[in-house]
């Protein structure tokens, strides 16, 4: 018989089973469990990524229009310059405009840094018409002007079709229609006959829009001599446009009313059309704000949908919780876990907005033929937003799934 002491039953006994520690998992690791939930419900991460989606293309588109309407518009600035300046009649004490002097336009080119200088004269009882059988009162809002041989150099005007004044041509029932004042008329290019005041005019030339001076686009100009002999014109210019050099505009700009009409500075309006064009710059980046607001309230909305969905689905995966509490895993491992899912996806919504925008963008500036600007710091910063209303939408759900106990999520099911 053999004895068996404490010894002996101590080296037959098995070693103890150790207990499951915190496992450690490394950044892969975590980026890989935090995909399984994306990767098993394809069609429901789809959904809710979709209005994250739609909030960042929004965004990116309009602002991607916007800096390519602004680049075009700013380019349009530089071309045309900021160097010129209007002069129109002011308002008299009674209520009435104030005439300027027939010689304005000459005097106005006495001004040592002005490099030209021009005028249009608005006749006032004077319509033009298809036909000498439509009724006077109907203008279309089309206005009659007198114009010298200079105006299309000084504003930065073009012919579209046709040909401008000359020397010649100026002299007789001759016109030259703006571009908005050609198409209210039916008229696609010279060679066709309007009638204006009692006689028929012979249309030589049709404009293209003019940015500087858009009360042009909607005239039917005829020559300065024609409208004294044929109109009853007065030779009293009402509008006169002048260019000079660029570092000297402001200085121009303080005596162009003295010099216009030196009996009455006070009714003299002095105006710069390239404000007008900065004014709508301005226009547009406040329409361009709001919206970008609305884009952002679809990424809020997009946020409450990535929440909802990380919220069902840790109700849905509560044994899954159960299971990597009881094999080991901590809280911190568990909320890191979802925390990493709502991230990814909500980022991979904001990724795809970012170029669902880029492509509208692109589309619309190669529609409009206007230069492509991306914009940097939408892309960038719709990414970085997406990240983080993952974060903030993942937040509730993943503090949630950590605090489930592991007895309570095996036994749910």
């Amino acid at each position: 018989m053999t004895a068996t002491g404490p010894d002996t039953l101590a080296a037959t006994r098995p070693a103890p089973v150790p207990l499951p520690g915190t496992a450690r998992l490394g950044p892969l690791d975590v980026v890989r469990v935090g995909l399984l939930g994306v990767r098993g419900r394809p069609m429901r991460a789809i959904l809710s990524g979709l209005g994250i989606a739609i909030g960042i293309a929004a965004m990116v588109a309009v602002l991607g229009i916007g800096a390519a309407s602004q680049a075009r518009l700013m380019d349009q600035i530089r071309s045309l310059g900021t160097n010129m300046l209007s002069v129109g009649p002011g308002d008299s004490m009674f209520g009435g405009k104030v005439p300027l002097p027939e010689d304005a336009v000459d005097m106005v080119r006495r001004i040592g840094p002005v490099t030209s200088a021009s005028a249009t004269a608005q006749l006032d009882g004077r319509s033009v018409r298809r036909t000498d059988r439509i009724d006077p009162r109907e203008t279309k809002g089309i206005t009659v002007a007198a114009t010298r041989e200079d105006l299309l150099a000084t504003i930065g005007g073009k012919t579209a079709k046709g040909q401008w004044f000359n020397a010649a041509t100026s002299r007789y029932p001759t016109v030259v229609l703006g571009a908005r004042a050609a198409e209210l008329l039916g008229v696609d290019g010279p060679d066709r006959q309007v009638w204006i005041g009692d006689r028929w005019f012979t249309v030589i030339g049709v404009l293209k829009p003019v940015p500087l001076a858009p009360e042009v686009d909607r005239s039917a100009l005829v020559g300065w001599q024609a409208a004294k002999d044929l109109l009853g014109f007065d030779g009293h210019p009402t509008r006169i446009y002048e260019r000079s050099a660029e570092n000297a505009v402001n200085d121009v700009r303080n005596v162009l009313a003295a010099t216009a009409n030196p009996a009455d500075p006070a009714g003299v309006k002095v105006s710069r059309p390239s404000d007008a064009l900065e004014a709508q710059l301005a226009a547009k980046n406040t329409f361009t704000g709001l919206f970008v607001g609305l884009g952002a309230v679809a990424l809020l909305v997009g946020g409450v949908g990535v929440a909802n969905t990380m919220v069902i689905s840790v109700l849905e995966r509560r044994q899954e919780i159960g299971l990597r509490r009881a094999l080991g895993a901590g809280r911190g491992q568990i909320r890191l876990q979802f925390l990493t899912e709502a991230i990814t996806l909500s980022g991979l919504g904001g990724v795809a907005g970012v170029l669902l925008g880029l492509i509208v963008t692109s589309g619309y500036a190669h529609a409009k033929g206007w230069p492509l600007v991306l914009p940097w710091p939408a892309i960038l910063g719709g990414v970085a937003a997406s990240v983080a209303i993952g974060a903030l939408a993942g937040l509730y759900p993943a503090g949630r799934a950590a605090r489930l106990p592991p007895t309570e999520a095996l036994s749910s099911g």
